[in-house]
């Protein structure tokens, strides 16, 4: 077998479906700050942290298709997902304020062994949120 080219390969991307693009949208780019990228009334692209890509696409509308550029093969999920965003221990209490702040519950909250903490919460979509701090993974 083939070994990988090179161990810089990264995660740009990820998804979430949700079911009023209009208030996921606004809940993104207001309570994260993530600035938007691509608008296109069905799904738009969001820029987070200058490292990575939210994808947001509104459900039941087919993504992928034909492009100016190239074809997207078609790909979509159901149910509810997971994403969990990087931030720094000192950082942490300000994120909990801000929870609070937009009522927002936190679901659970814990210290691992090696040390990192996690924060769960919902988006308005029943998506799980966690703010996560260094030392949750060997790699972070």
């Amino acid at each position: 077998m083939v070994p990988p080219p090179s161990p810089s390969v990264g995660l740009l991307e990820t998804c979430l479906e949700v079911d009023d693009l209009p208030r996921s949208l606004d809940f993104y780019t207001r309570f994260f700050g993530f600035p938007v990228l691509v608008n296109e009334g069905h799904f738009c692209a969001l820029d987070v942290a200058g490292r990575s890509i939210l994808l947001i696409f509104c459900r039941g509308h087919q993504h992928g298709g034909q492009m100016s550029c190239g074809r997207i093969p078609p790909h979509g999920g159901t149910g509810t997902s997971h994403i969990g965003f990087s931030t720094s221990e000192a950082d942490l209490p300000a994120w909990e304020s801000r929870l609070a702040e937009w009522n927002i519950p936190v679901e659970s909250k814990f210290t691992w062994p090696t040390g990192g903490t996690s924060v769960f919460f919902r988006d308005p979509d029943g998506h799980l949120l966690e703010f996560l701090t260094p030392h949750v993974w060997p790699t972070y």
